[in-house]
């Protein structure tokens, strides 16, 4: 049975709000930051989509006044599953103060689906931030891969990534990390973001994150050096294979 869920964020960023406008409501600009491969058609009543791997979410512009407030709508699922978000912006001396309002219906599993948001939205929001500061007025590419490890913990695909990071001297903030991806620009940049289970570095020219669970491994990238996604797709996801299944 679905159940109904609504989490806010208020967020602080270092732009304008046209700048803001063109990050969330646009799809190259969802594209430097959040999931997936997006396309956003301008006005109210347009489609939204959303590609991640593959698997693709469509939804409805229910709300276009730019650069002030955009809301989109998922189709629902046969069991009534949607996601709504709401994005309003204010400018504030200098500055632009982002609200973002996720609500929706979840389903059976919905204190696991919504613990995962609550924890998901400030890590977004920061790559937000950070794509806003040190990316200004740049489109990137985004690049997904997975990979499942069966049997392994969170703990065990940790060890095995830090080593293909080349974190020798731990996974802290500040750390440099490195690797050379074949067929993707080379990741070489610092720690930005360290949990156990959560890891984000920034680049010269680009962001990219890490999400652990057991038996499994997710990463969300945005490169702003030349790149073709699909091609970046692919050798990140040789990479993380090659990392974090024939290593553990």
């Amino acid at each position: 049975m679905p159940h109904p869920f609504e989490i806010s964020f208020d967020v602080t960023l270092p732009a304008t709000p046209d700048q803001v406008w063109d990050a969330i409501a646009t799809g190259p600009g969802l594209d430097s930051w959040f999931m997936g491969r997006n396309d956003v058609e301008p006005r109210e009543g347009g489609a939204a989509t959303m590609d991640t791997g593959g698997s693709r979410e469509d939804a409805v512009v229910t709300a276009y006044d730019p650069p002030h407030r955009f809301a989109t709508r998922t189709t629902p699922g046969p069991d009534g599953r949607y996601m709504a978000f709401e994005y309003l912006i204010e400018a504030d001396h200098g500055s632009t103060v982002l609200r973002v309002v996720h609500s929706g219906m979840l389903g059976d599993d919905w204190q696991d689906e919504y613990d995962a948001l609550r924890r998901g939205w400030p890590l977004h929001l920061d790559t937000l931030r950070e794509y806003l500061a040190h990316f200004p007025g740049r489109h990137g590419v985004p690049a997904f891969a997975f990979a499942a490890v069966p049997g392994r913990s969170a703990d065990e695909l940790r060890a095995a990534l830090t080593h293909g990071l080349a974190l020798s001297d731990g996974v802290t903030v500040g750390a440099r990390a490195r690797a050379t991806p074949d067929g993707a620009p080379a990741l070489d940049g610092e720690i930005t973001w360290a949990e156990a289970d959560r890891l984000k570095v920034r680049t010269a020219d680009g962001l990219y994150s890490f999400f652990l669970a057991p038996g499994l491994a997710l990463m969300f990238h945005h490169l702003f050096a030349p790149a073709t996604p699909d091609a970046a797709d692919a050798a990140w996801q040789r990479w993380l294979t090659d990392t974090l299944v024939s290593t553990v």
